[in-house]
C-alpha cells in the first residue's frame, strides 16, 4: 500500500485491512515522501500490529513505491490496496481461495463499488458496470485493449509471476494497465471474483484524475505499443470499425508508429465511399466480403473503435457472426 499525505483517509483503509477474515498476511506500507502528519500515522500503524511493515522513501512516485514494497514482500501472493479505499472483510480470503483453486490463473481482481454515492457520476457508474461485467479469463482477455480489465487496487497476483514479467515499470502511461498487458502478452490468464469486495473512493484528488500518465492520450500510447508488439507484429495492417473521433484518433496513433490502415468501416451512408487519412470508408457488408477469402496470413486485424454505448457490442457480434475470432482476427480497442 503506497501512501503519500493521506492521514485523514488512511485510518479507514488500514482498519479494513486489519479486519480481514484471512489473517495470515503482511501489510507493506510504503511512505512515498509524505510531508504532513501522515508520517506519524504510518509509524503508529507499524507499532500497532506486527503484520505491518513500514518503508520510507523520498517522493519518487507510485511505481517506485510499489517496487520498493514488492522488493521486501514475503508472500506467495501480492495484493494491492489504496490508502483511501476500503476493503470488504472477506476480500483477501475469497481471492486467496479462488487462486488456490485455480492453478491456471496468474492473478485475479474482484468487483468494485464506487463511493460515496453522492459524488459518483454517471460516467463512473458506467465504467463500474463495464468492469464488473468482466469475470471469466476469456471475457477479461477479450476486453484487454478497451481499458484495464481489473481495478488496480483489487489486484491479487502470484508473486513469482509478477517477478517473471519484470514487476511494475514506469513508461509514462498507467502502470497497472502496463503490468496487465505484459501478463497477457506472456500468456498468463487472469480471473475475477464476481462480488464487490472493494470500495473504490471517488474524489477529484485521485491520481488517475490529476496525473498525465492516466490521461486518455497515455492510455492510447499504451494500447498502440502493445497492439504493435502482439496482434500487429510483423507489420500486420488494420481495418478500423468506426470512422468517428475514436476511430480517427486510433488510426492516427497507429499510422504514426508505422501501422497501415487499410480501411474504415461505417454504417453512415454519408461517409461510405469517402477517404479518411488515405483509407477508404466501406460498409460492413463490403468489408466482410472483401476479406472473406483472405485466410489467416492475409487478414488484417479488425479494430472495434467506437465510443457509443452498445455500438461496440453490435460490431463485435457482427464480426463473430462472420466467423472471425477475437484476439486473432478482431479486438475491441474502445
Amino acid at each position: 500500500m503506497p501512501v503519500r499525505d493521506e492521514s485523514e483517509l488512511l485510518a479507514s483503509a488500514m482498519e479494513s485491512m486489519l479486519a480481514q477474515t484471512l489473517d495470515d498476511f503482511e501489510i507493506v506500507l510504503v511512505d512515498d515522501g509524505s510531508s504532513n502528519e501522515t508520517r506519524d500515522a504510518i509509524v503508529a500503524w507499524g507499532e500497532r500490529d506486527t503484520r505491518v511493515t513500514v518503508l520510507r522513501q523520498a517522493p519518487l512516485g507510485i511505481v517506485a513505491a510499489l517496487e520498493h514494497g514488492r522488493s521486501i514482500a514475503r508472500g506467495r501472493y501480492l495484493a494491492r490496496m489504496d490508502a483511501d479505499d476500503i476493503a470488504h472483510p472477506d476480500r483477501l480470503a475469497i481471492q486467496f481461495d479462488l487462486m488456490e483453486l485455480s492453478p491456471g490463473l496468474a492473478g485475479c481482481g474482484c468487483d468494485v463499488e464506487y463511493f460515496p454515492p453522492e459524488v459518483v457520476r454517471d460516467g463512473a457508474r458506467r465504467y463500474e458496470a463495464w468492469l464488473n461485467a468482466l469475470v471469466s479469463p476469456e471475457q477479461i482477455a477479450a476486453s484487454i485493449f478497451v481499458e484495464c480489465p481489473l481495478a488496480h487496487p483489487t489486484f491479487f497476483l502470484r508473486s513469482n509471476v509478477v517477478e517473471g514479467v519484470g514487476g511494475y515499470v514506469d513508461r509514462g502511461w498507467p502502470e497497472d494497465y502496463d503490468l496487465v498487458l505484459r501478463l497477457w502478452e506472456a500468456g498468463h490468464r487472469l480471473g475475477k471474483v464476481p462480488s464487490a469486495l472493494h470500495y473504490w473512493r471517488e474524489r477529484p484528488e485521485r491520481l488517475s484524475r490529476t496525473d498525465g500518465r492516466y490521461a486518455p492520450s497515455a492510455f492510447l500510447r499504451c494500447k498502440v505499443h502493445y497492439l504493435r508488439e502482439t496482434l500487429l507484429a510483423r507489420g500486420r495492417p488494420v481495418v478500423i470499425w468506426g470512422a468517428g473521433p475514436v476511430g480517427k484518433t486510433m488510426a492516427r496513433a497507429l499510422q504514426a508508429e508505422g501501422t497501415s490502415v487499410e480501411a474504415f468501416v461505417e454504417l453512415d451512408p454519408r461517409k461510405i465511399g469517402q477517404e479518411i487519412h488515405g483509407a477508404p470508408v466501406l460498409s460492413p457488408d463490403e468489408t466482410l466480403s472483401r476479406y472473406a477469402d483472405s485466410g489467416a496470413e492475409g487478414m488484417p486485424l479488425h479494430l472495434a473503435a467506437v465510443g457509443q454505448v452498445g455500438a461496440r457490442e453490435r460490431i463485435l457480434e457482427q464480426l463473430r457472426g462472420a466467423g472471425l475470432s477475437v484476439l486473432q482476427d478482431f479486438v475491441a480497442v474502445a
